[in-house]
C-alpha cells in the first residue's frame, strides 16, 4: 500500500476489516436460517462495511505519506476520498436492498427459525456496536475523518440491525409476513440518508471548508490579545484538509518597525495559534499600516494594477507619443 499509516491509526482500520468479515459471516448465517429479507439487507450493508474499511486503511496509508515535490501540502485530503467512496457504496447497497424488499413485498415468504436467527444477528450487532465506539474514540483522538466515517457507518449498521430484529420479532408474534420487507425498505431509506450525509461532508472537505467554530473562536482569541492601534489583522483565512488545518493572515504593523521586530511579532503569533489549534500550519504576511496597497489585498484575488509603475531610471512615455 502507498505510504505507511501511523500504527496507532492503521490498527483501528484493521480492526474494522476483521469485524466486517465476522459480521458478514454471522448475518449471512442468520439470513440462511430465517430467510428474512431484512437480515439479508443487513448482511449486504456489512459487505459495504468491509469494502469501506479496506478503502479507509488504504487512504489512511496514503494520507500519512510526507509532502513531496508534487504535493507540497501533504496528502491528508486522501481521507475524504475514503468517506466519499463509502457514501457511494452505501447508496448502491440501498438500491440493492430496496429492489429485493420490493420483490419480497409482492411475494411474501415465511420466516423460519426466528429465534436462532435473532440470536446470531444480535451477536453481530453487539460486535459492531463495540467496534464503532472504539473507532469513534480513536477518530476524535487522532482527528481522522476517515475513521469517524467508518465509526458512524457502523453505528448506523447497529441501528439498522435493531430495526430488522424488531421487525422479525413482530413477524414471529403476529404472522404478518409483509412486515419483514417493509422493515427492509425502511432500512434502505436510512442507509440512503447516511450515504448522502457522508458524500456531502466529503465534498465540503474537498472544497476547503473553513475550520469548525471552536477552532475559529480559538484563533480570534489569540488575535484579540495582540490587536491594537499599532497591530491589526486582515485577510484571515482558514481551511481543513483531513486532520491537517491551515491558517493564513496578514499582519499590519507601523512602517517604521524594524524587520526583526515585525518578524518576532509574527513568530509569536504563529506559536500561539499552533498552541491553541491542534495540527495547524500557519502562514503570516507582514505589511505596513500606512501603505495604501496593504489595504487592497484583503480578497482572495487581488486585482492587477491598471498601469505598472516605471522602473527606476526609466523615462515614462507621454500619452501623445512625443
Amino acid at each position: 500500500m502507498p505510504g505507511q499509516a501511523q500504527p496507532s491509526i492503521a490498527r483501528f482500520a484493521w480492526l474494522s476489516i476483521v469485524t466486517a468479515i465476522a459480521t458478514i459471516t454471522l448475518k449471512s448465517v442468520a439470513y440462511l436460517l430465517t430467510g428474512s429479507v431484512g437480515l439479508l439487507s443487513d448482511a449486504v450493508e456489512s459487505v459495504v462495511n468491509l469494502v469501506a474499511a479496506t478503502v479507509t486503511l488504504w487512504m489512511l496509508c496514503l494520507a500519512a505519506r510526507p509532502p513531496d515535490e508534487n504535493h507540497a501540502y501533504g496528502h491528508s485530503k486522501a481521507e475524504y476520498f475514503a468517506s466519499a467512496l463509502e457514501g457511494a457504496l452505501i447508496l448502491l447497497a440501498a438500491i440493492a436492498i430496496g429492489w429485493t424488499a420490493a420483490t419480497r413485498l409482492r411475494v411474501p415468504r415465511p420466516i423460519e427459525q426466528p429465534g436462532l436467527g435473532l440470536a446470531v444477528s444480535t451477536t453481530a450487532s453487539l460486535l459492531n456496536l463495540g467496534v464503532a465506539r472504539i473507532l469513534l474514540r480513536a477518530a476524535k483522538r487522532h482527528d481522522s475523518i476517515a475513521l469517524e466515517a467508518d465509526a458512524r457507518h457502523l453505528f448506523t449498521d447497529v441501528w439498522t440491525s435493531a430495526g430488522v430484529l424488531a421487525g422479525i420479532g413482530v413477524v414471529a408474534l403476529t404472522g404478518w409476513q409483509r412486515l419483514d420487507p417493509i422493515v427492509a425498505l425502511l432500512v434502505a431509506a436510512n442507509i440512503v440518508w447516511t450515504g448522502v450525509q457522508l458524500i456531502r461532508r466529503s465534498m465540503l472537505g474537498l472544497l476547503d471548508s473553513a475550520l469548525p467554530p471552536s477552532d475559529q473562536q480559538a484563533l480570534q482569541e489569540v488575535l484579540a490579545r495582540h490587536a491594537g492601534p499599532a497591530t491589526q489583522f486582515h485577510a484571515v483565512r482558514t481551511r481543513q484538509a483531513g486532520s491537517r488545518r491551515f491558517v493564513s493572515l496578514h499582519v499590519l504593523v507601523p512602517g517604521d518597525w524594524s524587520v526583526r521586530r515585525g518578524h518576532e511579532l509574527a513568530e509569536g503569533l504563529e506559536h500561539e495559534i499552533r498552541a491553541a489549534i491542534p495540527n495547524v500550519t500557519v502562514f503570516t504576511h507582514l505589511e505596513a499600516l500606512e501603505t495604501p496597497t496593504s489595504w487592497q489585498d484583503q480578497e482572495l484575488d487581488r486585482p492587477a494594477p491598471v498601469e505598472a509603475p516605471p522602473r527606476q531610471g526609466s523615462v515614462p512615455a507621454r500619452a501623445d507619443g512625443e
